[in-house]
């Protein structure tokens, strides 16, 4: 099953980048592959955020939707995405957010997938791969954007 996982030291605080990536509605405008994400349903569960979110994603000629099951853990900075439905046999990943300073922080993001269909984890897997990859590096541009960019 492949897996990925990367850190990155972003200069924004710990609570804006919670609250950049808990913010799925915008995730089309940035997201590489997201074509479009609604809300299915919000709810509270234990204390944390729940959304029930079914995202588009498409490539070329090909497009395929799942949903998920998004909890956010503001207490602990931490997202935890569960796969529901769709194009994948699992897929999870995690995203935790620890201060380093008042306007920055270490953004862990992990990711562990697999396709439903052997043919279609051949043809697309590679191009899921790479967008994985380039999740992270993603949202740190978006944060700069929406919170401006910030030295070193």
């Amino acid at each position: 099953m492949p897996q990925f996982s990367t850190t990155r030291q972003v200069q924004h605080s710990a609570s804006d980048m919670f609250d950049l990536v808990a913010d799925v509605e915008h995730y089309p405008e940035f997201v590489p592959l997201c074509q479009s994400l609604g809300v299915r349903q919000r709810m509270k569960e234990n204390g944390k955020d729940v959304i029930i979110a079914d995202m588009t994603v498409a490539y070329k000629l090909i497009r395929e939707r799942f949903t998920s099951r998004v909890t956010l853990d503001r207490p602990n900075l931490e997202i935890l995405v569960e796969y529901l439905e769709g194009p994948f046999r699992r897929m999870n990943n995690r995203w935790k957010f620890r201060p380093v300073g008042e306007r920055s922080c270490n953004v862990d993001f992990s990711l562990a997938y697999e396709f439903r269909s052997r043919t279609f984890g051949m043809l697309m897997g590679a191009v899921f791969d790479a967008a994985f990859r380039r999740f992270a590096a993603a949202f740190e541009r978006r944060a700069d954007q929406v919170y401006g960019a910030k030295s070193a």
